[in-house]
């Protein structure tokens, strides 16, 4: 989520290099989510340059390879395993947790082997899961036992706000028939806990529905807590943008809360001339 298309010439310098581009990034928000190790494994070398991009407290969350969460389904996956943690190892403390995605149809009746998972994976990481499936919702207990256990998060995906009312543009209409329909969960198991909001391409829409989320942010830091917020909309195309938003809208209720980095004017080309 640092290279996006439409960002390019807006958020960061272009054209620009693929090995700048999380750099870029990094100088609108200090976390991000690492998506793309959901489909493969990175090389380590291209890990290294993320490190190499950003500075040991910047916040990046990969997601574990979906060959290990999907279809192995967390069994039989330690070679699996072991490439993968292998690979991202040169982040060092820049890995702030490895973020485990469950399918939908994971559900109570698999907490075993979600237990038996989590209490394989080496403590030098924190771990954060993501569950879809809706029971967890209603009963929310066993789950949060096994992640307690293994002192992991409970990632919410909180979607209330897109689903609130049909889609309005292309990027909605994708949205509406691809993102899981996921209530809005506030309750921090550990002291890094970690949000995914999922706003509008209206920006009014989008800031209206992560109010809640303002609060509720600003009392975690209150408490000591660490946390760390994502924010979409459909398209991503503002993202950055509305992330420090958010930001600025929890630093005036929690003065003490360090600002974002100030982002790196972009270059301005120079006019043509014939001499």
């Amino acid at each position: 989520m640092w290279s996006l298309k439409s960002w390019q010439g807006r958020f960061a310098p272009h054209p620009l290099p693929p090995g700048e581009r999380l750099r870029a990034y990094a100088g609108w928000c200090n976390a991000v989510e690492g998506n793309t190790t959901f489909y493969a494994v990175p090389a380590r070398e291209t890990v290294a340059t993320w490190a190499a991009q950003t500075t040991p407290d910047f916040r990046l969350i990969p997601k574990i390879p979906k060959r290990i969460t999907h279809e192995l389904r967390m069994s039989g996956a330690e070679e699996e395993l072991r490439l993968f943690l292998d690979a991202i190892e040169p982040l060092g403390p820049r890995a702030a947790a490895l973020w485990i995605q469950l399918p939908g149809s994971f559900g109570p009746g698999d907490l075993g082997v979600l237990s038996r998972f989590l209490r394989g994976l080496p403590t030098s990481f924190r771990y954060a899961v993501e569950v879809r499936h809706p029971q967890f919702f209603t009963d929310p207990r066993r789950l949060e036992e096994v992640l307690a256990a293994a002192r992991a998060e409970w990632i919410p995906f909180d979607t209330t706000a897109f689903f609130d009312r049909p889609p309005t543009s292309d990027a909605e209409r994708d949205a509406w028939t691809k993102k899981p329909r996921m209530p809005r969960r506030d309750t921090a198991l550990t002291d890094r806990p970690i949000v995914r909001y999922l706003g509008r391409d209206d920006t009014a829409s989008t800031v209206a529905g992560w109010q809640p989320w303002v609060r509720t942010v600003a009392g975690w830091l209150r408490e000591g807590r660490s946390p760390t917020v994502f924010v979409h909309t459909p398209d991503n195309a503002d993202a950055p943008e509305l992330a420090r938003r958010f930001h600025a809208e929890v630093r005036a209720r929690v003065p003490g809360l360090p600002p974002l980095p100030e982002p790196p004017p972009l270059p301005v080309d120079e006019p043509l001339t014939l001499f």
